[in-house]
């Protein structure tokens, strides 16, 4: 990596996924903007960097979960941030590397605020920084705009996957939503990594629409994040695609099933969130939906598109 080798580093460790960045943002620029000489970056996998990017002002440090070393020479970090979690193999990787000074939750070496388990994502990490005496605000999570054009201006986007199984609304009720939107005029695309574009296909295939419809596969990271920032609307389970809706203020119905809203719910906005929490089985690793995704119905989406859109 190239820089000045006497400018101070600050390190956030975060080896997560998409949304576990997008809800961190709030307390990334109270950083930046605490740190405005030291060169940010950010530890997490290697595929986030161009979101990274839309942040401001971090670069990527690619880091593949907890199971290696983070990949920088030991004594070059002056600040190390753990919003990974509390853990002890979180705290362990970042007093590796000997930084001067470690911002985190209260740890047996260390003062900090105590982890709070039923706490917004964005609040979470926002507190920690005040805590530590750094002012910031959960409510400034936008994105800067993608630097690519979206591949679909104005679409409504059906983001058909998830990274487990208990977040995947079943096939037959995303092509009947598909289906429905598509008589009333939307121009439906949908959407979904390389290994769900077999799922997408399925969805396309059910509804009625062609195989055009379907950027599941194609797309790059920032391909995907413009499709998003200029939806004319987006459904999606609670995944990455749900939290760009949130980032750009596009209008999005978000299908809840093993998460708590109240920890990843949306911000407020032109966003409708919809799940039945008192079905929850809570396991976000199992291989079927989560019974609190099961109890949202095809109508149950049209109906909130259709207040949306009226709104």
């Amino acid at each position: 990596m190239h820089a000045n080798p006497g400018q101070p580093v600050l390190l956030v460790l975060r080896a997560l996924k998409l949304g576990d960045l997008l809800v961190a943002v709030p307390a990334l620029r109270a950083l930046r903007r605490a740190f405005p000489d030291h060169r940010l970056l950010y530890a997490a996998q290697g595929w986030l960097a161009e979101a990274v990017d839309l942040v401001g002002g971090y670069e990527l440090l690619p880091t593949h979960g907890l199971d290696v070393p983070i990949p920088l020479e030991t004594g070059r970090v002056d600040v190390a941030v753990n919003f990974h979690g509390s853990g002890p193999e979180s705290d362990d990787r970042l007093a590796e590397m000997r930084p001067g000074t470690i911002l985190g939750h209260r740890a047996p070496s260390r003062p900090g605020p105590h982890w709070i388990e039923d706490i917004h994502e964005r609040e979470r990490w926002t507190r920690l920084v005040r805590w530590h005496g750094i002012e910031a605000d959960p409510a400034d999570y936008r994105l800067l705009q993608p630097a690519v054009p979206s591949p679909c201006p104005g679409a409504t986007v059906l983001h058909v996957g998830a990274a487990y199984g208990s977040r995947l609304w079943p096939v037959e009720r995303f092509a009947e939503v598909a289906r429905k939107l598509a008589a009333d005029g939307h121009a439906i695309v949908f959407t979904g990594s390389s290994a769900e574009r077999s799922r997408a296909l399925d969805v396309a295939r059910l509804s009625g629409l062609g195989e055009n419809h379907v950027l599941a596969g194609t797309l790059g990271l920032s391909e995907f994040v413009a499709a998003i920032a200029a939806a004319g609307l987006v459904v999606s389970a609670d995944t990455g695609a749900a939290h760009l809706a949130s980032a750009y203020s596009r209008p999005s119905v978000v299908l809840f099933g093993p998460a708590p809203v109240e920890v990843w719910g949306p911000p407020p906005g032109p966003h409708v969130v919809l799940t039945d929490a008192q079905a929850r089985r809570g396991d976000t690793f199992a291989a079927t939906p989560d019974p609190a995704l099961l109890a949202v119905s095809v109508e149950d989406v049209l109906g909130a598109v259709r207040g949306l859109l009226l709104s």
